[in-house]
């Protein structure tokens, strides 16, 4: 990951003043980006972008950020990777390549298709700021299920925006008291959702959205272009055609191309390793895409209910990986307890986050990046709980939908109490789901 801030004041600022708060807020978050740092200010027009770099792709200067189109009108501040940044590439023929990063193949790409067009094609994760110079116009952007966080906000005339809350907060104009709604919503389902933030006035950058700012126009303009609802409706208008086997073959391709795509690095890579079924899919796929052994981590604790250490040792014997195994005792997971609240910014009450900080900090001291099962259960209904909602919808369904907001209104208030009105399975589950939609957003 890298780290990216930036400032668009009122009116014109002077080049070391603007420089001087982009340090700060970039120093602050510095953990992100340990190999490089950077910075582009234009005072005239009060504009600051900074990066703290953890250099991934093309670990050369030429990788360096901020970075600037030849003509110098488009200048980019990324976090991120873009999978497919080869590909692309091919499609840009004619291109005077000074390197071989993906921020400079998504740069080109944008100012030859335009940010939209370059969004929609562009594979990965990802949140960045572009300024145009010729309009004057700040853009910030978020990959398609808003795996790289960006929070933004005006503060006392300067349009702030950072990786992390810290960097908001780093800023001499930045003052906010808490908002005492997203407050509530956390406490009803542990953690800040959506576009909202913990602080007041300070907002999140939506998944699939970019917005765009600029002084004349202070009010952020958002564009949506991708979401979930409207992939749903693509596929359900074009259903898969052929039978089981067939959809067997289709995901394992499917599956095999995205790890491909995610295992393109210039630096060690590994994997996450529970013994599950989402890390040891991937796993295996990484193995079967490598001429190497897969530096796999795993994590063990005392307590057998919580040990998954033995499952992990046997995928990783089976599979034949470089296996690095670390036992743990209950005062290892309680030392991390006093750092949670800087590292996660916002109030987040996951616990699966002190053994995700702990596996991460073993594996950092061999790898710079991890490849994960995160998501899997999410994406393949791999939690009990996808059919204890169907088992609920089944009850509650046949009662009238009258009596199921008269239930909703009077017990207490809840995700789960709040879909009883719901009209349809879908539309229930999506309300008694959200309690455990939370994402750290640290990444």
């Amino acid at each position: 990951m890298c780290g990216i801030a930036g400032v668009l004041t009122s009116g014109a600022a002077s080049h070391d003043a603007v420089q001087r708060d982009l340090e700060r807020m970039i120093s602050s978050i510095r953990h992100r980006g340990p190999d490089d740092a950077g910075f582009w200010v234009d005072g005239g027009a009060g504009i600051g972008l900074g990066q703290a770099r953890l250099s991934i792709v093309d670990l050369s200067p030429m990788g360096h950020q901020p970075m600037l189109t030849d003509d110098g009108r488009l200048v980019i501040t990324f976090n991120g990777e873009i999978y497919n940044h080869r590909d692309i590439r091919k499609e840009l023929p004619g291109t005077n390549w000074r390197g071989g990063s993906d921020t400079e193949t998504f740069l080109a790409a944008i100012r030859a298709w335009g940010l939209h067009e370059a969004l929609n094609r562009a594979v990965g994760m990802f949140a960045f700021a572009l300024w145009d110079r010729d309009r004057g116009v700040l853009s910030l952007a978020r990959d398609r299920m808003g795996e790289k966080p960006l929070y933004y906000g005006w503060n006392k005339g300067s349009f702030l925006f950072g990786s992390e809350l810290k960097a908001l907060r780093a800023h001499p104009a930045f003052q906010a008291g808490v908002n005492r709604d997203a407050l509530a919503y956390y406490v009803r389902t542990g953690y800040v959702g959506g576009a909202d933030c913990i602080y007041q006035g300070i907002a999140k950058v939506p998944p699939g959205s970019y917005l765009e700012v600029s002084i004349e126009d202070r009010t952020p303009k958002e564009t949506s272009y991708w979401s979930v609802a409207r992939a749903v409706d693509a596929a359900r208008r074009r259903p898969f055609e052929g039978d089981a086997a067939d959809a067997v073959r289709e995901l394992e391709q499917l599956l095999a191309a995205s790890v491909r795509g995610q295992m393109l690095a210039d630096v060690p890579l590994g994997a996450f390793l529970s013994g599950g079924v989402d890390s040891s899919t991937i796993v295996s796929l990484m193995q079967c895409a490598s001429t190497v052994p897969v530096k796999t981590f795993t994590i063990g604790f005392n307590e057998a209910g919580f040990d998954e250490a033995a499952h992990a040792r046997l995928v990783a014997s089976h599979l034949g990986t470089d296996h690095t195994e670390l036992h743990l005792s209950a005062n290892d997971a309680l030392g991390v307890v006093p750092s949670l609240p800087a590292i996660y910014d916002e109030p987040f009450a996951d616990s699966s986050q002190m053994p995700t900080i702990l596996v991460s900090r073993l594996a950092r001291r061999h790898v710079t990046v991890a490849l994960s099962g995160d998501g899997g259960d999410e994406l393949f209904c791999g939690y009990s709980r996808y059919r204890h909602v169907e088992e609920k919808w089944g009850k509650l369904s046949r009662a009238p939908g009258a009596m199921r907001g008269l239930l909703g209104n009077v017990l207490p208030r809840s995700a789960l109490t709040d879909g009883l009105a719901a009209r349809s399975l879908d539309e229930f589950y999506r309300f008694s789901n959200t309690q455990w939609k939370g994402y750290g957003g640290i990444v």
